[in-house]
């Protein structure tokens, strides 16, 4: 079956303190099979929860279609998405009735913070106002998509609104 999936990417200007103090996180580790302009194939462990899916198109409104597999695929895929990876960790924070998924990434795209909502229709993400920790929309940007981010790493721009230090740290 696929899914519409219409999402808004957000860098993490400043991260408050305490704000994951209530939340347990999840590690995910991603791989892409494929990578194409419009295209990409993915594999995903979530907390043991193993995922394949296939997305289209870019930017706001996507096309995804997912579909369980057992850690035994995941586990023999993994090899085939080296130097094709990226490693987050996501909380998930409650605003105004949206749910807000919160990815710090580890490894080589540590410092890298993004903030991701997704919406039932356009007309809702457009009536979304981010919370102030936030920083620049990076929806359209696809060095800002885990795609990109897994093959090419930390855009040049990256000390520009990434979350780097909290708000304790300045």
């Amino acid at each position: 079956m696929t899914n519409r999936e219409i999402e808004r990417k957000f860098l993490v200007a400043s991260l408050p303190a305490d704000l994951l103090d209530d939340h347990q996180g999840e590690n995910i580790d991603q791989g892409y099979l494929l990578l194409e302009t419009q295209q990409e194939l993915r594999i995903r462990n979530r907390a043991g929860c193993c995922t394949m899916t296939l997305k289209r198109g870019s930017g706001l409104d996507r096309q995804e279609q997912e579909k369980e597999i057992n850690s035994d695929l995941f586990a023999m895929l993994w090899p085939l998405t080296a130097g094709k990876r990226v490693e987050k960790t996501r909380y998930i924070l409650d605003q105004s009735g949206y749910c807000l998924e919160m990815d710090l990434f580890r490894g080589a795209l540590e410092p890298l913070i993004l903030l991701e909502v997704e919406f039932a229709t356009v007309a809702d993400s457009r009536e979304f106002v981010p919370p102030d920790f936030v920083g620049r929309e990076v929806t359209r940007d696809r060095a800002f998509s885990n795609a990109m981010l897994a093959t090419a790493g930390l855009p040049a721009d990256i000390g520009q609104g990434t979350g780097q230090q909290t708000d304790e740290e300045k």
